[in-house]
């Protein structure tokens, strides 16, 4: 393992202890191109299965989190959102189930996930904090997101380590 992809790893690690609402790295104020978007209206309500359905399938990464990726608001939710940045995921949609006890309820539902974050890629279900850690640590999401065609930037901070 690279010097670069053993230093992520422990940054992922070190998400997953810190503690709620701790972020690793100062996020108030960083776009990134992340939406935070609340649930959306819609038809049968934003908890339904069809709302939720239109949710998970509106872009290829999908994190149902507590807080946004600017202010994430519990530990498990900041760690998901450092691990995607980490790998230079930035166009992603984030909605915040705090703001929409449907939402939240509807989301597990859907999953048969009891907890919040989740993580959606190309409309499946990942997991949550646990199950994307696991797949950061052991390069299983760098090959999830070539097949979305994202290219994680720890490939690039490898090359990068490799030439010095």
């Amino acid at each position: 393992m690279s010097r670069a992809m053993r230093a992520a790893w422990r940054l992922g690690a070190a998400a997953v202890r810190c503690r709620a609402g701790r972020p690793l790295s100062h996020a108030a104020g960083e776009g990134g191109g992340a939406a935070a978007e609340g649930s959306g209206g819609g038809g049968g309500g934003s908890g339904s299965r069809e709302a939720i359905e239109r949710l998970v399938r509106e872009h290829p990464v999908v994190v149902f989190m507590k807080g946004s990726p600017e202010q994430p608001l519990c530990g498990f939710s900041n760690a998901v959102v450092q691990i995607l940045r980490l790998h230079g995921v930035e166009d992603y949609r984030a909605h915040d189930v705090l703001q929409d006890p449907d939402l939240r309820q509807g989301i597990k539902n859907y999953s048969n996930w009891p907890t919040i974050p989740q993580v959606y890629l190309n409309g499946e279900f990942v997991g949550g904090c646990d199950i994307l850690l696991q797949m950061h640590q052991n390069g299983d999401l760098v090959e999830e997101l070539k097949k979305l065609g994202i290219r994680s930037a720890l490939l690039d901070a490898e090359k990068d380590q490799d030439k010095k």
